[in-house]
């Protein structure tokens, strides 16, 4: 590596943050200099009343049992919503960015689970896409980081971390979310 090089690694005392991967590759990062973190002036990115009026329908869509109630009020927020898309009770989609979800045909969103489009950090923000393809199921209390991107039929398991892209017709589980294994591997003997 030479001197100058960018290295994947962003380094501020005492953290170090990896920012490769296709989930970094699609976030756009918004510095925020000053002498405070990045949540601080979150106003010049993206305007109050938008957020609170994000928040209110958030909150009726998370209480709400109607699931086409759900679908109409969050398309009306921007929220790409696909035909036949099941949002369970208390699931939050980002308050912030709500129009870079997108949630393909008959996919689940479970119980109190959260789709993020932003990540507020010391000196910047970030903001992503986040697509959960079709037939895929994010289960209860998961969350789903920006930029990341769940295939079609994929399972996501209850209260996972999901900060990679998850492949179609995969299970992922854990905190961080990590593929699970087949039960054949499980059975065999070395």
């Amino acid at each position: 590596m030479t001197a100058g090089e960018p290295t994947g690694l962003i380094i501020a005392a005492p953290y170090t943050t990896d920012v490769s991967g296709p989930r970094h590759d699609r976030l756009r990062q918004h510095p925020t200099p000053g002498p405070y973190n990045s949540l601080f002036p979150w106003p010049d990115g993206k305007h109050p009343l938008r957020v609170m009026v994000n928040y209110v329908v958030i909150l009726v869509c998370r209480i709400s049992p109607s699931l086409r109630l759900k679908n109409w009020l969050l398309s009306r927020l921007g929220v790409t919503v696909g035909d036949g898309v099941a949002w369970g009770l208390e699931s939050t989609p980002d308050v912030f960015w709500p129009e870079l979800i997108t949630v393909e045909d008959h996919a689940i969103i479970g119980y109190d689970a959260t789709l993020l489009c932003h990540e507020f950090l010391q000196d910047e923000y970030r903001t992503g896409e986040v697509v959960v393809g079709e037939r895929a199921m994010v289960g209860a209390g998961a969350v789903v980081l920006p930029g990341v991107e769940i295939g079609p039929g994929a399972q996501v398991a209850a209260n996972s971390l999901v900060a990679d892209d998850v492949p179609p017709e995969t299970t992922v589980a854990g905190v961080p979310a990590e593929p699970l294994g087949s039960d054949d591997t499980a059975t065999e003997e070395p």
